[in-house]
């Protein structure tokens, strides 16, 4: 068999099944497209608190995303073979894991270590992963698979506003996450990345109930119009200000993190409204903390506030987190803590992990550490000033 036709023609046929499929309809679509080949494919999609790879549409087992084959093809990012013949390869939509693809070498001639047909298979895989994220807002059912149960009113409305949770270009890596997933209130992040420069932020409105929801929400729209229309970090508070006294006069206030990066100098600079100050990490270790540049809460107006400034170098990361994350509290009273997270980061950081791989960790050490269900909302977003950053997210 001529690998690189077989592999074009199921790539064609894969792109043409896929124009009217339905969102249930695409894993069969997917295998259908790869059965000329002699393989068999499957599709796992990771859950939403990142713990488990589950069957898309096929009765098949649920595999820990810790202890697995398929469980490290999703870590870092790379294809893993196994006895079989049975190779795993990461699912992707440009960067953000989406889960993984089994590929299981049905005709005995079939040589998935092949450097040939293993390129095939990263190409599949790739196109499978950017149709996939295309068929999600069509329906219900790709989103179900990624579920273990309901999601509260509050965290609903969220997650339909939020960004991917991974960004990466040739200078930056952008990586977020936000627990308890199924039940958020009032945390949130947003970031926005053109030519050179990468905004960012992280909000935490006051409570933990639909209201508050609706208050990050609120935020979110006003920091995002007005930043759309060329606002700086001080009009975008402002704007974020008068939205919440419009709209939600009774809510209370949203702490936050306000900031942009140069991505040609390093030059950082932000503005805190009463949040947890972010930490600058530089070869493993705490360097710097952004605990200038204070405001009010965002709804509380501060017309006197301005920017404070930070220089970044290469390879430099910048981790912002919610109170969520350093206040919670082990069985025996004791917190979680700062000094816990920047150990945390630096011992996954040494490893070479990849930045979204690095946030997942540190988000399951802290919901473990809690004692009983979370509190309050966890939320971390993690930026990399690194190009090679951009080589760990990519397969």
């Amino acid at each position: 068999m001529d690998v690189s036709r077989g592999w074009h023609d199921a790539l064609a046929r894969l792109v043409a099944d896929d124009r009217l499929a339905q969102g249930d309809e695409f894993p069969a679509v997917v295998a259908g497209a790869a059965a000329p080949l002699g393989v068999d494919v499957r599709l796992y999609a990771v859950d939403q608190q990142q713990r488990t790879l589950r069957p898309v549409l096929w009765d098949g087992a649920h595999l820990p995303v810790d202890t697995t084959a398929a469980g490290r093809a999703y870590m870092h990012v790379q294809a893993v073979p196994v006895p079989g013949p049975r190779l795993w390869m990461p699912l992707l939509d440009g960067v953000e894991r989406l889960g993984v693809l089994e590929i299981v070498a049905r005709d005995p001639a079939v040589d998935l270590d092949d450097p040939a047909f293993r390129a095939g298979c990263d190409l599949f895989s790739q196109l499978t992963g950017h149709l996939y994220a295309v068929k999600v807002p069509y329906g219900d059912t790709l989103k179900q698979a990624r579920r273990t149960r309901g999601m509260s009113e509050a965290a609903e409305l969220l997650w339909r506003l939020l960004p991917p949770l991974t960004f990466a270009s040739k200078r930056v890596v952008i990586a977020a996450i936000l627990e308890p997933c199924y039940e958020v209130g009032g945390d949130g992040f947003d970031y926005a990345v053109d030519g050179d420069t990468a905004f960012f932020a992280v909000f935490d409105s006051v409570g933990h109930t639909l209201r508050s929801g609706l208050g990050t929400t609120t935020v979110l729209a006003a920091v995002r119009a007005a930043r759309a229309a060329g606002a700086g970090l001080p009009d975008l508070a402002r704007a974020a200000d008068e939205a919440l006294v419009r709209h939600l006069p009774e809510m209370g206030f949203t702490t936050a993190v306000l900031g942009t990066l140069d991505l040609a100098t390093g030059r950082l600079r932000y503005l805190n409204a009463g949040h947890p100050a972010p930490m600058i990490l530089r070869n493993g270790a705490v360097v710097g903390r952004l605990d200038r540049g204070r405001r009010l809460p965002l709804g509380l107006t501060d017309e006197q506030a301005e920017p404070a400034e930070e220089r970044l170098e290469p390879g430099d990361r910048l981790l912002l987190f919610t109170d969520g994350v350093t206040d919670s509290r082990a069985a025996g009273g004791e917190l979680f803590g700062e000094d816990r997270l920047a150990g945390l980061v630096r011992q996954h950081t040494a490893a070479g992990l990849p930045a979204p791989e690095t946030l997942r960790r540190l988000c399951h050490a802290t919901l473990d550490h809690y004692d009983g269900p979370p509190a309050d909302d966890a939320t971390m977003l993690y930026l990399e000033w690194s190009p090679e950053a951009a080589d760990r997210v990519t397969p």
